[in-house]
């Protein structure tokens, strides 16, 4: 049984078969999933996991080389980034989710609580 980091094996597995440029999205409970792209459904109840618990595992474990958010966002959504995102508005946000290996969609009820993370390199 593996003691610390993301436990979740479907999201353990996903991070761990990233490759450089890959795209993760973290959303909250409300943003639709592309057809054709996997998605990780950790939502329990509205708030459980939030937004900010699965970012925090994730980045534990996953080295991010840049990331990219909505323009709506709260600033406090902002400020969870691991570095400055780039900004585009939800449609486009939305649009580009369709590149991505998987969603994971979180409790989150808070509007605007998605993030793409693109998979860096550790060398």
């Amino acid at each position: 049984m593996k003691k610390t980091g993301i436990l979740n094996a479907e999201l353990s597995r996903l991070v761990a078969t990233l490759g450089h440029g890959d795209l993760l999205v973290i959303g909250d409970a409300g943003l639709p999933v592309p057809p054709g792209v996997a998605c990780i459904d950790l939502a329990v109840t509205h708030g459980v996991p939030s937004f900010a618990q699965v970012l925090t595992a994730v980045l534990s474990e996953m080295q991010v080389e840049s990331c990219v958010m909505a323009a709506e966002a709260a600033p406090a959504l902002l400020a969870l980034a691991p570095m400055p995102p780039r900004s585009v508005d939800h449609a486009a946000f939305k649009d580009t989710c369709r590149t991505a290996r998987a969603v994971v969609r979180t409790g989150e009820v808070t509007p605007y609580a998605n993030i793409g993370l693109y998979a860096g390199v550790v060398f």
